[in-house]
């Protein structure tokens, strides 16, 4: 990772502002790729360079953790990360290891990791973290024998890493790539993969001044993108150990739909109605927008799963709903035909509770970007969304076939909404892409299990 790039990103994660630092950084990567022109001098500079950089960085999440809890729990699992690893490993015991910077990269690795436990129970799988947001919802996860942080990304904290643990194998899910670990497993013979990887112009490897980094990775075994248009920038780059396999979500959401749970509640509610709208991981302004709707089709139900379910935001939905609304988790599965609106107020139901409606409707996409519209396409299910999906693969080839659909204003959401719930064959579509896409677990499989 660019260093200048690592300190923004730790600006924007934890709201913490140390400005004075990131010219200096800058200052001094112009000034190496302006001076010295010979690549490996370069590239020892960029090391080095990186080394500070890491340090700061750091240094940066300890100051913010004085202020901010997530911060606090980065550095705390990020220091305590060691430890766990001596007290959890088997010394004689060889692990495969998964590293995910959060929930939706683990998510991505998740089929990798079940396929191969389901092939070979007797595998041990070693699952780090990044994020708190990750560790902390999956440290229980089943699916891994050991389950922890990530260190910091120093020399030293890697070779302790390295030599607490024997590692036969390691998987870095979609954009991870930290440059002390990969050389430190290079050095071991340890073989490394990058699963679900995308590649874009603008990213760092294929800048002017990115020379060290692209040659960073070259030290995967292989790196299994999910698009051509990622194995094409790579080769045209000199990166020639890549192959496109697809992305593992497909795999993941397939699997969830054959787990789904039956609810009772949903099921009720939705009884005798042919013209259900599931709303997944809502915002604000989705709900606005979904409650004017729903408020002027009276034909038509209404279940709100929203991002966030703390109780103001649930506050603010009934506010929205009127009494036309039941919660979740203030009712039983009696008759609940009458409700117009079913606020799901808890976590875990969401990818089961798509089954039951006729169009989707995928937050996010009036903020920073929408959330997982294969959870509900692989239930046959058109996905509607607000216009910032441009970021999203899925989303953009879903519009162009005719299973996805994005709007802008209430008289969008209007129109769309009324076609889709008089027509679902959009939904067939959305399936048919999801089966379609399908296999990339498979292939990765394949590979990983020589040299097992």
């Amino acid at each position: 990772m660019k260093i200048s790039l690592i300190i923004q990103l730790s600006f924007s994660t934890f709201n913490f502002q140390l400005s004075t630092i990131l010219p200096f950084v800058v200052v001094l990567e112009y000034y190496m790729d302006t001076k010295f022109k010979v690549t490996p001098i370069k590239h020892i500079l960029s090391l080095y360079i990186y080394q500070i950089g890491i340090s700061i960085y750091g240094l940066m999440i300890f100051c913010a953790g004085l202020f901010n809890e997530k911060a606090r729990k980065l550095k705390k699992g990020q220091s305590d990360a060691i430890k766990s690893l001596r007290e959890k490993v088997h010394a004689d015991k060889k692990y495969i290891w998964f590293h995910a910077a959060s929930l939706g990269e683990f998510e991505q690795g998740r089929p990798v990791i079940e396929q191969l436990k389901k092939e070979d129970p007797e595998i041990k799988i070693l699952l780090t973290f990044f994020s708190p947001s990750g560790y902390e919802i999956r440290k229980n996860y089943s699916g891994a024998d050991v389950i922890c942080y990530l260190p910091l990304d120093t020399r030293t904290n890697v070779n302790l890493f390295i030599n607490t643990i024997q590692i036969s194998k390691a998987i870095f899910i979609k954009y991870e790539f930290w440059p002390n670990f990969l050389m430190a497993l290079k050095k071991n013979n340890v073989p490394v993969y990058s699963i679900s990887a995308i590649f874009r112009t603008e990213q760092v490897f294929f800048k002017w001044y990115g020379g060290w980094y692209k040659s960073l990775l070259k030290s995967f075994q292989q790196i299994f993108v999910q698009d051509n248009d990622s194995l094409r920038l790579l080769e045209k780059n000199g990166i020639n150990n890549a192959v496109v396999a697809g992305d593992t979500r497909f795999d993941r959401v397939s699997d969830l739909a054959k787990q789904a749970k039956n609810i009772p509640i949903v099921e009720s509610f939705v009884k005798g109605c042919t013209k259900v709208i599931v709303a997944g991981s809502s915002w604000p302004k989705d709900e606005e927008l979904l409650v004017r709707y729903l408020k002027s089709h009276a034909d038509v139900k209404l279940i709100l799963v929203p991002h966030e379910i703390h109780e103001t935001h649930i506050a603010g939905i009934i506010k929205l709903t009127g009494e036309n609304h039941v919660r979740y988790t203030q009712t039983e599965s009696k008759d609940l035909a009458p409700e117009r609106c079913l606020i799901v107020d808890t976590i875990g139901l969401l990818s089961s509770i798509y089954r039951y409606g006729q169009v989707a409707y995928i937050g996010g996409g009036f903020g920073v970007g929408i959330h997982n519209t294969l959870e509900a396409a692989v239930w046959n299910l058109p996905v509607v969304f607000g216009p910032n999906y441009q970021r999203f693969r899925e989303a953009r080839e879903l519009i162009a076939e005719g299973g996805g659909f994005s709007i802008n204003n209430y008289e969008e959401v209007e129109e769309t909404l009324n076609k889709l719930l008089e027509n679902n064959s959009p939904g067939k579509i959305a399936g048919n892409y999801v089966s379609q896409n399908s296999g990339a677990t498979d292939i990765i499989i394949n590979q990983l299990k020589k040299n097992i």
